[in-house]
C-alpha cells in the first residue's frame, strides 16, 4: 500500500488533512521520501476538498515514515548521525491539532521572540552609526562623506569575509554557544567606538564589528530549523525582521534622548550613544547563554530544571520537523561540516539564481537608508528632529514585510510576490532621479524618503526559500552563508552609488540605481522561469521511470539535497 493510501485508511479520511501546505506545488501533493518532495500527480481532485487554511500541520498529514523502508532508512541515518533527537524519533507516534497549535505558540514565546531580541542587538550596534552622524560625528572625528562610505564598505566588507566562517564555526560549536559569544564580543567593540579619536579608530571599529557580526543572520536561522518546520520558518524570520525596523523605531528615540547628553562628563552626544547601547546589547549576549538550548530535548538545565517542554511536546517538536524535513537530522548540532560537504554545497548552481537575487534586489534602497538622516539634516531638519522623523518609515516598513511574508504564504508564490518588493522601490527612485531640488521642497523629499524606505522587504521570504531549496542540513547551512554573502556584496557595492562629487540630487547615483533596480525584475522574472524548467525536466525523468525503478532510487541513490531526481524546487 502507498504512504499516501495507508495514511488515509489509519485516519479515516479520504483527503489529506493538511491540504496544500507553504511549499507545495499546485499540481503536486506534498509527498516526502527521504526529505525531498515527489511528484504525485492530482488526478484525485477531491485530495484538496476539505484541505486545511491554518498553517499549522496535523499529527496525521502526510507522513513519509508510515513507509517501512523509509523509516528505517533514516533510522539507520540518525543513529549513524548520532542525531541528539533520535531517541524521541517515533514514526507512529501521534497527535492532535490542538496540542500542536498551543506548542507553536509556546515556540513563539521561547525560541522565535528571543531570536527577534538578539536580532535587535545586532541591529542596534550595526546601524547605530545612522543615528550618530545625525549628531557631529563627522566633523567631530575630520571625517568627510567618502570617509563615510569607506568606513560602510570595511564594515560590510568584513561582515562579508565573516559569513562563511562564523557558519562553519556555528556548526561545530553549536549555535546556541557561537551566537551569545559573537553578541558579548562584538558589543565590547560597539562600546569601544565611544573612545574612537579619528579616522584610524572609525576604520577599526568598523572592521572589527563586521567580523563579529557576520554570519549570525544565518547562524539564527539555521536554530530556528531546529524549531520550525518549512512552511512556519518564512513567518516566523518575517517576525524577524520585524526587529530591524523595530530596532530603528527604537534606536531613534533612544538617540534622541541619547544625543541631548552632549556635553555630560565632557564627552559628545554620540560617544553616549554609542557606550549605553552597546552596554544594552551586551547584556543580550550575556542572557543568550541561558536562553538557547541546543535543540527541544535538551531545554532541561540547573537554571531550567522544567525545561521548555513536557515528554509529548518533546516530542511533537521533534517529529513534526523531521516529518515535514527528514534530512534535518542527517546531522548533530554539534558536528562540523567536512570540506566535500562544503565543495559540495557550493558548487550548487541551481541555487545561484537565489544568490544572484540576493547581490542585486537589496541595492536600489541601501543608499537611502543609509542617508537618510544626513539628507533630512542637509534640508534644514534639527539633529533630534531628524531622528524622530526616521521613525515613520519604519513603521511603515513592519507593516509592507508582514503583509508580503502573508501574501507569499497564502498565495503560495516566492518569486512573483519578492517582485514586489523592487516594483514598489522603482518608481520611487525614478522620482528621486527627476525631483526638483530637496532644498526647494524639503517636506515633499521627505515624503519621497519615506515612502521608499516603507517597501516590502522579500528577505524574510528568499532566505527560508534558499533554505527549502538545499534541502539538506549541511547545505542548508552553508546555502544560508553564501547568500548573505551575496547580501553583503551588494550593500558594499550600493555605498559606492552615491559619491560627494554627484550631490546633493546624486542624479548619477539615482540613474544608476533605475538600472539595477530593473536588473532585479529580471532576475526575478528568470530565476521563476529557471525553476519551472528544471521541475518540468525532472518530472519528465521521473514519469518514464517505472513504480519499481522509483522505489529502487529512492533506497539506493547516493545523491542527496537537490541533487536527486525526486526533489521539486519552490519557486
Amino acid at each position: 500500500m502507498a504512504a499516501q493510501d495507508l495514511h488515509k485508511a489509519q485516519s479515516g479520511s479520504d483527503h489529506t488533512p493538511s491540504g496544500e501546505s507553504f511549499d507545495d506545488k499546485p499540481q503536486y501533493e506534498d509527498a516526502t521520501t527521504f526529505g525531498d518532495p515527489v511528484p504525485v500527480l492530482k488526478d484525485q481532485s477531491h485530495i484538496y476538498a476539505s484541505s486545511v487554511s491554518d498553517e499549522e500541520s496535523a499529527a496525521l498529514e502526510e507522513n513519509p515514515f508510515l513507509d517501512p523502508d523509509v523509516a528505517a532508512h533514516w533510522t539507520t541515518v540518525y543513529e549513524k548521525s548520532q542525531y541528539e533527537c533520535r531517541h524521541v524519533f517515533d514514526p507512529a507516534f501521534t497527535w492532535t491539532k490542538e496540542e500542536e497549535k498551543k506548542l507553536v505558540r509556546r515556540l513563539d514565546w521561547h525560541v522565535c521572540l528571543w531570536a527577534c531580541i538578539m536580532f535587535f542587538g545586532l541591529q542596534v550596534d550595526r546601524g547605530n552609526l545612522v543615528q550618530a552622524v545625525s549628531d557631529n560625528l563627522l566633523n567631530d572625528l575630520k571625517l568627510n562623506t567618502n570617509d563615510y562610505n569607506f568606513g560602510n564598505t570595511i564594515f560590510l566588507f568584513s561582515f562579508l569575509l565573516a559569513e562563511l566562517p562564523s557558519q562553519l564555526v556555528s556548526k561545530k560549536m553549536g549555535p546556541d554557544r557561537w551566537i551569545p559569544l559573537q553578541i558579548t564580543l562584538w558589543s565590547i567593540v560597539a562600546m569601544c567606538q565611544c573612545a574612537i579619536k579619528g579616522k584610524a579608530g572609525f576604520y577599526a571599529t568598523r572592521s572589527l564589528l563586521g567580523l563579529l557580526e557576520g554570519g549570525f543572520i544565518p547562524d539564527i536561522v539555521l536554530w530556528l530549523s531546529y524549531f520550525y518546520t518549512s512552511r512556519e520558518l518564512p513567518v516566523r524570520l518575517s517576525f524577524f525582521w520585524t526587529a530591524l525596523s523595530t530596532t530603528t523605531i527604537v534606536t531613534s528615540l533612544l538617540a534622541f534622548a541619547l544625543l541631548h547628553m552632549r556635553g555630560v562628563a565632557g564627552l559628545a552626544g554620540w560617544r553616549w550613544l554609542f557606550l549605553i547601547e552597546g552596554l544594552i546589547t551586551f547584556f543580550i549576549g550575556v542572557a543568550s547563554f541561558f536562553m538557547m538550548p541546543a535543540s527541544a530535548v535538551q531545554t532541561k538545565a540547573w537554571f531550567r530544571p522544567k525545561g521548555w517542554f513536557t515528554e509529548q511536546e518533546v516530542k511533537i517538536v521533534v517529529n513534526r520537523v523531521l516529518r515535514d524535513d527528514p534530512s534535518k537530522g542527517d546531522m548533530h548540532n554539534r558536528q562540523a561540516i567536512t570540506p566535500r560537504r562544503l565543495w559540495n554545497a557550493a558548487k550548487d548552481y541551481d541555487l545561484w539564481p537565489l544568490y544572484a537575487i540576493g547581490l542585486v534586489v537589496y541595492i536600489p534602497q541601501s543608499p537611502m537608508s543609509n542617508y537618510v538622516t544626513l539628507t533630512l539634516k542637509g534640508v534644514g531638519f534639527s539633529t533630534f528632529n531628524t531622528n524622530l522623523l526616521a521613525i515613520p518609515a519604519s513603521a511603515f516598513h513592519i507593516i509592507t514585510l508582514l503583509l508580503l511574508t502573508q501574501l507569499s504564504k497564502f498565495a503560495n508564490e516566492r518569486t512573483f510576490v519578492s517582485m514586489i518588493q523592487s516594483l514598489w522601490t522603482l518608481p520611487c527612485i525614478i522620482a528621486l532621479r527627476f525631483w526638483p531640488g530637496s532644498f526647494v521642497k524639503p517636506w515633499g523629499t521627505y515624503a519621497l524618503l519615506t515612502a521608499l524606505l516603507s517597501y516590502p522587504y522579500c528577505h524574510a521570504i528568499v532566505v527560508a526559500w534558499a533554505s527549502r531549496n538545499s534541502n539538506n542540513v549541511g547545505a542548508r547551512s552553508v546555502s544560508a552563508a553564501l547568500y548573505n554573502m551575496m547580501v553583503q556584496l551588494g550593500n558594499i557595492c550600493a555605498t559606492f552609488i552615491y559619491r560627494a562629487d554627484d550631490k546633493p540630487l546624486y542624479h548619477r547615483g539615482n540613474t544608476q540605481l533605475i538600472v539595477i533596480n530593473l536588473l532585479a525584475i529580471v532576475l526575478f522574472l528568470f530565476t521563476k522561469a529557471y525553476y519551472v524548467l528544471r521541475n518540468r525536466a525532472r518530472d519528465k525523468k521521473w514519469n518514464a521511470m517505472t513504480p519499481q525503478e522509483q522505489q529502487e532510487y529512492k533506497l539506493n541513490t547516493t545523491l542527496v539535497g537537490s541533487r536527486r531526481l525526486d526533489f521539486r524546487f519552490a519557486h
